[in-house]
């Protein structure tokens, strides 16, 4: 990331010798003065984009309508950007069209955050702070630039990025902000599905999605993104299963274990009991009878709605579907267990479990058996060479149909429980247990 650093530095030195302001801005500079290694950097400057394009010809221009060039670069992208001015927002989103600011005060004005709002000067080591940031920062405050209310009304987008920001650093969020987002929560619908899975994930999936669905819940975002996470509040649990206390506590729970997961395991982990609440029931005790497979139905409608990827849409509904099955492993006969641990994913299904487990009972005896079986197992053992097919069957004077479904299986069964291991011995399985499919 220095390489990439550096490039931005020489674009700054390039712009600055060339009569122009220019600054490294926004979260490369958060991340610079909380500490952190910033993972991209933009820079701001008086010139306009034929400016630019002037000085680095190969850029791209492709969002120089708004003021921005891309200025490509061995070590990646540099986005710079002329200090502007937002005009109306009339979609909630996005900016009808942008001025150019005269100044770089006014540029970071018109910003989201505090924190996001801080200029730096590369060339003399020096930042420039005219909102607040660094104070916000060290008060680990997440704080609207202005007035709250304006800047969720002009990008209610900035409503999610608030909860996620405040999350990701452990910060609070300012007061005034949380009021204005529980105000404007209704209006978070009008921004597309595809924003919103965004910052869903992202809040998912950089390290802190306990504290991230709290403050969605404190600030009334959740029922407006996720009401069927909400409808998990107060749905209690037979307590000798779950002495933790209701659905949403375990969810919660659950969530404050992930740690790196893939966007699908962190997805899984917050539906894998969103049956529960419509399936509850009190007979003898507290029930949730079909609560997977109406959980499974639930997070495909949800990932739909959410525009998720249609195989991430698959990964999330199988880990919902076949998160109790562990509790079967033990007496699972031996090809089922293998079948099972085969499972495309199947250390995703692995994880959710050793989740699921530890935010409730605390038993890890049957993740303890998958994980030995994983280790002890060959490949061989687990996904063999096919001892036959339905060409041989044909060979062998069967006639094709549904039928030849049934026969390899029941020779892959044989074959994973490790009663034959030779095309001689399947045939001879076959010819005793299927004979009259024969032609």
């Amino acid at each position: 990331m220095e390489a990439k650093r550096q490039a931005a530095t020489q674009i700054v030195r390039r712009l600055r010798d060339a009569g122009f302001e220019a600054y490294l801005v926004g979260g490369c500079v958060r991340d610079i003065v909380m500490g952190h290694e910033p993972k991209d950097y933009d820079v701001a400057t008086s010139a306009q984009p034929p400016q630019v394009v002037g000085m680095f010809p190969e850029s791209l221009t492709v969002g120089a309508h708004f003021g921005v060039v891309i200025v490509p670069g061995e070590a990646g992208n540099v986005e710079v950007a002329t200090f502007r001015r937002d005009g109306l927002y009339t979609d909630g989103r996005h900016p009808v069209h942008v001025e150019y600011a005269q100044s770089a005060e006014e540029d970071v004005r018109r910003r989201d955050f505090t924190i996001n709002g801080l200029l730096y000067d590369p060339l003399q080591n020096k930042v420039i702070d005219y909102v607040g940031g660094q104070a916000d920062i060290s008060g680990r405050r997440v704080r609207a630039v202005g007035d709250p209310y304006q800047r969720f009304s002009e990008d209610r987008l900035r409503m999610l990025r608030a909860v996620r920001f405040a999350a990701r650093f452990k910060f609070e969020l300012d007061p005034a902000a949380a009021d204005a987002i529980r105000t404007l929560a209704g209006e978070i619908r009008l921004i597309s599905a595809e924003r919103i899975r965004d910052e869903i994930l992202k809040i998912l999936i950089e390290g802190q999605a306990r504290r991230g669905f709290e403050l969605l819940d404190s600030t009334s975002l959740l029922e407006q993104v996720l009401p069927e996470v909400k409808a998990m509040q107060g749905v209690e649990q037979p307590p000798e299963f779950h002495p933790e206390g209701d659905v949403w506590t375990h969810t919660l729970m659950m969530l404050d274990g992930l740690k790196s997961p893939t966007p699908t395991l962190a997805l899984g982990v917050l539906l894998h009991d969103v049956g529960k609440p419509s399936t509850f029931a009190v007979r003898e005790r507290i029930r949730f009878d079909n609560h997977v497979e109406v959980g499974a139905k639930m997070a495909e409608e949800i990932c739909k709605r959410l525009r998720l990827p249609v195989r991430d849409t698959e990964r999330v509904v199988e880990l919902v579907r076949h998160h109790l099955r562990f509790k079967d492993l033990p007496r699972m006969k031996r090809s089922t267990q293998i079948r099972f641990l085969r499972m495309q994913g199947f250390e995703e299904h692995l994880e959710l479990h050793r989740l699921d487990c530890l935010a409730s009972h605390g038993k890890l005896e049957n993740y303890e058996l998958a994980t030995q079986m994983l280790g002890e197992l060959p490949e061989e053992a687990i996904r063999p060479p096919r001892l036959l097919t339905g060409i041989d069957l044909i060979h062998e004077g069967y006639k094709p149909g549904p039928v030849f479904k049934q026969i390899l299986q029941a020779v892959e069964d044989a074959q994973l429980e490790g009663e034959i291991q030779t095309q001689e011995d399947a045939l001879r399985l076959v010819h005793q247990r299927f004979p009259g499919a024969r032609l």
